[in-house]
């Protein structure tokens, strides 16, 4: 009998064991699901209100009016003039820019900068471009790679986001195909990038995917053989680890003023 009662115990003590563990996945779960991403999505959200805010305050460029203008306004000038511009790869590297990409943007460390949409995750998808690639960086939005090219600079404009957890910013990733556009603004242009071909998977020791003109270590998979103003987008794979990466490529294929307004492709 002392043994009956004491065996029971030991399962009675396993059993209220195992539902605790349970319990505690399960919150974990939801945390790691629910409440980043809620986190994050509000972050987002804000960053890119505070953003919105911030040019919104700015006077275009050449214009004299001042703070508290209606950015968009008639009286606005267009700079470059109101219709789409045409990047020239031919044009030199701007000063201070070596190898292609600048080594340091200018932009505060930490901050947001630019606001990038992309239509194949979403009519309404957007995420703020933040400066820098560091954990705490990435759960407010995307993260530029510091060391590489500025927005719309000649070089190698790469960014990093979440596949999964805060708030999934690349959660359809592997969705990207050849010809789909991403479209970044800093406020004063709108920049927009068209992806050459499918994301790429490779190894997070392959940073050549970085390089001005990005050569990775399978050759075959180079997109470009020239010096150009090129976008690169990296996530993590698979969608729930890290041992790989997935890559996407993109040119820069037009310009247009923000005065003109958002890309004909963001207002459908």
């Amino acid at each position: 009998m002392r043994d009956g009662a004491a065996l029971r115990a030991v399962v009675r003590g396993l059993s209220e064991l195992c539902i605790t563990v349970g319990v505690l996945i399960v919150l974990f779960v939801v945390h790691l699901l629910y409440w980043t991403g809620m986190r994050a999505d509000r972050a987002a959200d804000d960053e890119i209100a505070r953003l919105r805010k911030q040019w919104s305050a700015q006077p275009a460029p050449g214009d004299s009016r001042g703070p508290g203008a209606e950015p968009g306004s008639p009286q606005d000038p267009a700079p470059g003039g109101g219709g789409e511009e045409q990047p020239q790869d031919g044009e030199s590297p701007a000063a201070g820019t070596p190898g292609g990409g600048p080594a340091h943007t200018g932009h505060e460390d930490g901050e947001g900068f630019a606001v990038m949409y992309v239509p194949r995750f979403g009519r309404d998808w957007s995420r703020p471009v933040l400066e820098n690639t560091r954990p705490g960086t990435l759960r407010k939005g995307l993260g530029h790679y510091t060391r590489t090219a500025d927005l719309g600079e000649r070089g190698n404009f790469a960014v990093a986001g979440h596949r999964r957890t805060y708030g999934d910013p690349f959660k359809d990733f592997p969705e990207l195909r050849p010809g789909d556009h991403v479209f970044v603004t800093n406020g004063d242009t709108w920049y927009t990038y068209t992806l050459t071909r499918r994301p790429y998977r490779t190894l997070p020791g392959d940073t050549g995917v970085l390089d001005p003109v990005p050569a990775p270590v399978d050759p075959a998979a180079a997109p470009f053989d020239r010096p150009g103003r090129y976008l690169t987008l990296t996530t993590c794979d698979p969608e729930w680890g890290s041992s790989h990466r997935l890559i996407a490529w993109a040119r820069l294929d037009a310009t247009r003023p923000a005065s003109a307004g958002k890309p004909d492709a963001l207002t459908r």
